[in-house]
């Protein structure tokens, strides 16, 4: 699949989650001197993929505004969840790319709690399913920056 707005937007929620999370841990006094430097070159590394998503956003919207990419491509759905919160209403793009993050954000917290060893299964179950509707949002979010992008463009489908 081509890269768009929207799924470079996603990359950089969840580079900077990683991001987030790396620094977390570099604060805890407890870890050794190797798991620091470990956790130090992870969050180098990560922070260098950010910078070329950062660079990668900006190009690509360079290129659509000036028509030589394609913004947006119509998709095929296969899914039947019906449980996911419309993004029908978001008109602007800071708040599309807002609710994008905040998406990326629960489903890391859904993906913790999924792999808990500690909870029942029944309690996994549910969880999974928050985790295929908050996911089914996040995408449907992706494809609403390329909207909105492709109406602020006036590229035609």
């Amino acid at each position: 699949m081509a890269e768009t707005l929207g799924s470079l937007v996603d990359k950089l929620s969840i580079k900077n989650l990683r991001i987030w999370h790396l620094d977390e841990a570099l604060e805890n006094e407890g870890i050794s001197a190797s798991k620091r430097d470990e956790l130090k070159a992870k969050r180098d590394l990560a922070d260098k993929q950010r910078q070329d998503l950062m660079n990668e956003v900006d190009g690509f919207l360079g290129a659509a505004l000036r028509g030589e990419v394609r913004i947006r491509d119509e998709k095929i759905k296969m899914y039947t969840n019906t449980n996911v919160s419309s993004s029908d209403g978001i008109k602007e793009l800071g708040e599309v790319v807002s609710e994008l993050a905040f998406r990326n954000i629960k489903l890391w917290h859904l993906e913790d709690e999924a792999r808990r060893t500690d909870l029942p299964d029944a309690s996994i179950v549910q969880t999974k399913r928050e985790i295929d509707t908050t996911n089914q949002e996040r995408n449907d979010l992706m494809d609403k920056v390329d909207e909105i992008l492709s109406r602020c463009s006036g590229e035609k489908r």
